[in-house]
Order: C-alpha cells, then structure tokens, then sequence
C-alpha cells in the first residue's frame, strides 16, 4: 500500500524558515517523481517544486525559486522541502504527491492530475 506522510508544517513570520517531510512508502524502487502543491484559500492548487528520485533532477515554479529547495534521501524514502524567506503569500495547505514513471519517462509533470498518490497535507501559515 502506498503511503504517502507530511509533516513540517507550522506558524512562522515572514522571512523564516521551514521545513516540511513527506515520508514516501509502497514503493520498491526508485521510479517516482514526488512533487510538492499548495493551495491557498479560495484559490487553485498549485505546483510548488518536484525531485525525481531516479535522477535527482528538480523543478521549481518561478515563485518560489531561489527560496524553496526540494531533495530526497532515499535510506529515509523522505523528500524535503526547506522553505526560506518565507512570505505571507506562502501561506498555504501544502501536498507532496508521487507520479509514477511511466515507460522512459523521469520527468516531472506539470499537471496536478497526472499524479498518482497523494498525501493528506500540512498547513504553513506565514504571518506579517
């Protein structure tokens, strides 16, 4: 059964830090892409960042680069997502999701649903 496990979420003011945990189980090997969504009151979930755990090759939405950064350890099948300089606009349900490598195909979809598992979610809350 895969799972799928967020935890990190918290209150911070603007300009901190975070760093949210997504515990990833089920799998037998590598062939996954986990991304990481938000989704703000009112407003549509969006694509945050995304590693795949066969190449370490990321992606970040031009929002959040040069603050967010996405890595993986596989001993701990965790994939991190440290959150600096945090602003009030982050301010979000965050969701790490895992999409499943189809053929040979490493790369990470864009589209939120194109993912195959999702976890249950950690609220980050940035105060002013």
């Amino acid at each position: 059964e895969v799972q799928l496990v967020e935890s990190g979420g918290g209150l911070v003011q603007a300009g901190g830090s975070l760093r949210l945990s997504c515990v990833v189980s089920g799998f037998t090997n590598d062939e996954q892409a986990i991304g990481w969504f938000r989704q703000a009151p009112g407003k549509e979930r969006e694509g945050v960042s995304c590693i795949s755990r066969s190449d370490g090759g990321t992606y970040y939405a031009d929002s959040v680069k040069g603050r967010f950064t996405t890595s993986s350890d596989s001993a701990k099948n965790t994939v991190y997502l440290q959150m600096n300089s945090l602003k009030p606009e982050d301010t979000a349900v965050y969701y790490c999701a895992v999409y499943v490598f189809l053929g040979s195909s490493t790369g990470c979809p864009s589209r939120d649903y194109l993912y195959d598992y999702w976890g249950q979610g950690t609220q980050v809350t940035v105060s002013s």
